[in-house]
């Protein structure tokens, strides 16, 4: 067995967690859901599931990492030995290996764009075309196999080097970057025409929409998806922590940044969404075909902007899939005894070939894209169940794990909130505030999902049998 490796300093942890934490999840994501969500009544209640539900599991994972020095289900075995506390292990790398499947897909399809901008060919496209230049990338079945495969190359090259070489090397060049970019690009959308609304539309107040638990349902799926939470990744780059580590301010400096870059985000994105008179509500097209209208409308300072903005999401992109294929690769490592060269190739290619399907599923290409699956198509259908499901069941069993299956005076030592008011209100939030509050989404998730859609569980059983029948 190999000697655990660890982080070369206490600010590679934080930029390397805010790396997996800042992602598609803070732009893409949270641009369309906050736009479908109403705004600022997504807003007010993704802020609420932050800081009420999502701070208090984020640290709950980040104590069990580095306790257990371990990967996601190591680490519980450790701590729990013989105990089925272990399942929020399962479901953190089951999770984690789930969502890079299709994350690579989506980050594929921002490292085309941003190739088109930089060689001028998505700056060509006539007014109105943008829709069908996405839909027939898309839709076509080599393009979007090649840019997924691409992506998920240079995932896998970063990992290969190791925690020190390759993913803290990586963070400490892509934090500040990010940082400095989205920031720009921010400043220059409050310039435009549009900012006034666009500044209405996030933070006017208006509660109209907070009684819709559809509203809440998006929020805390944001909240977990975001700082990757239930995905193993945050125990699993915790459990490369010396032990002398301060593990609330590290939780904290990480939900502070993530939240901070997702409004940034949203300041980049809506200004320009409303001075061209676009929906911002259009959903998961926002990002591919409603701001590469826009941009088109924009001449010779848009395609600019485009290198730019597709840069920017990229990098966001490269720093989360880093830390789901971490995931994977640290649990093989110890359950067979691997080398990490090994592991990372034998992981991200078994990743990269099952998320092919998901990359030949938006288009007419084979069966999958004649199935009715809940969300759509497979690839939506993957995300539904990691997002609604699987990610949040996964954060409250190790909620309920460290409030109730873990022995609280360990827990408090552990994190250094022994004797003061904020360690006892945390174990109290993860006993009862966040199972709670989880449960409820998931149960409403599960009934929005297969009780009140027309394309029920019978209907889904009932096409694919009559397909191959």
């Amino acid at each position: 067995m190999q000697g655990r490796e660890q982080w070369g300093t206490r600010i590679g942890f934080i930029l390397a967690a805010v790396g997996s934490a800042v992602g598609l999840g803070n732009i893409w994501r949270f641009s369309y859901v906050l736009g479908e969500g109403g705004g600022f009544a997504f807003l007010l209640a993704y802020i609420l599931c932050i800081f009420l539900i999502g701070l208090p599991v984020l640290l709950a994972e980040i104590t069990v990492g580095r306790r257990g020095q371990s990967d996601a289900i190591g680490s519980f075995e450790k701590i729990a030995p013989g105990k089925g506390w272990k399942l929020a292990g399962i479901l953190g790398v089951l999770s984690g290996s789930l969502i890079l499947t299709f994350y690579g897909v989506i980050a594929g399809w921002v490292f085309y764009y941003f190739f088109a901008y930089l060689t001028g060919t998505a700056g060509g496209v006539g007014e109105g075309e943008y829709t069908d230049f996405f839909l027939n990338f898309i839709g076509s079945s080599v393009g979007p196999v090649f840019w997924q495969i691409l992506f998920m190359a240079i995932v896998i090259g970063v990992v290969y080097f190791g925690v020190k070489k390759g993913i803290e090397v990586a963070n400490r060049l892509f934090m500040p970057l990010l940082a400095i970019i989205v920031v720009i690009l921010a400043i220059y959308g409050l310039t435009m025409e549009g900012a006034g609304e666009a500044l209405n539309f996030m933070f006017a107040p208006d509660f109209g929409q907070l009684g819709n638990m559809d509203v809440w349902g998006m929020a805390i799926g944001q909240a977990f998806f975001t700082l990757s939470l239930g995905m193993g990744a945050m125990i699993t780059y915790a459990s490369y922590l010396p032990k002398e580590s301060k593990l609330p301010s590290a939780a904290g400096s990480v939900v502070a940044l993530d939240t901070l870059f997702a409004i940034f985000a949203g300041l980049m994105i809506f200004p320009i969404v409303f001075t061209f008179g676009m929906d911002p509500g259009d959903g998961v097209g926002l990002l591919f075909m409603t701001l590469p209208e826009a941009f088109g409308q924009w001449g010779t300072g848009g395609t600019i902007f485009g290198v730019f903005f597709f840069f920017l999401v990229g990098i966001a992109a490269l720093s989360s899939a880093i830390s789901l294929l971490e995931v994977g690769v640290s649990w093989a490592m110890r359950r067979f005894d691997w080398s990490r060269q090994k592991a990372t190739l034998t992981a991200g290619i078994i990743i990269t070939i099952v998320g092919i399907p998901s990359a030949l599923s938006q288009g007419a290409v084979g069966f999958l894209s004649d199935i009715p699956l809940p969300g759509g198509t497979f690839l939506d259908f993957v995300d539904v169940i990691t997002d609604q499901y699987t990610l949040a069941l996964g954060g409250m069993i190790t909620a309920l794990f460290v409030g109730w299956g873990w022995n609280k005076v360990e827990v408090l030592r552990e994190t250094g909130l022994q004797d003061t008011t904020i360690g006892t209100l945390w174990i109290w939030f993860l006993r009862v505030v966040a199972p709670l509050g989880i449960l409820y989404i998931v149960w409403n998730n599960f009934y929005n999902m297969f009780i009140a859609t027309e394309e029920s569980l019978s209907y889904f059983v009932l096409h694919v049998l009559q397909y191959f029948l």
